[in-house]
């Protein structure tokens, strides 16, 4: 099985989550391609059996412009492609992640579990979260 993770992270919250899910995405046996939203490639990422994209909430909850992009170019491709979601926020409910569920499975995908999200700075707990979450995305 291959398995994408691709996020963008401000603080590092983000980047925390990413690491531990590709942690259990390698522990789970999956191939993983791995990077940032700003330099990922298209073709390997819509080439994978389980799409992973991260963002934290910006602004008035949404997509970080980098992972807005990059779902933007990818968004007409993933008709039936089995994607999750996850990102960290400060403020708000999680609107971001929904309204990203919403577009996802507008298109015709898959939604892989409920939108993992963490508040500020993921503690030991909220890691262990993240790696359930991923090898629970990849069975």
């Amino acid at each position: 099985m291959k398995v994408s993770v691709v996020y963008a992270s401000t603080t590092g919250n983000t980047e925390a989550m990413a690491n531990a899910i590709c942690e259990a995405v390698k522990g789970a046996g999956a191939e993983l391609v791995f990077g940032t939203a700003d330099s990922a490639d298209k073709a390997a990422v819509l080439a994978s059996d389980v799409i992973l994209l991260g963002s934290p909430a910006m602004g008035d909850e949404v997509l970080e412009d980098s992972v807005e992009e990059f779902f933007t170019a990818i968004e007409g491709s993933i008709s039936g492609k089995k994607i999750g979601i996850f990102g960290s926020y400060d403020w708000g409910d999680g609107q971001w992640l929904r309204d990203w569920a919403d577009r996802i499975k507008s298109c015709g995908a898959v939604l892989v579990g409920e939108p993992l999200m963490v508040h500020l700075t993921p503690e030991d707990a909220d890691i262990q979260k993240c790696k359930a979450w991923a090898e629970s995305a990849v069975k």
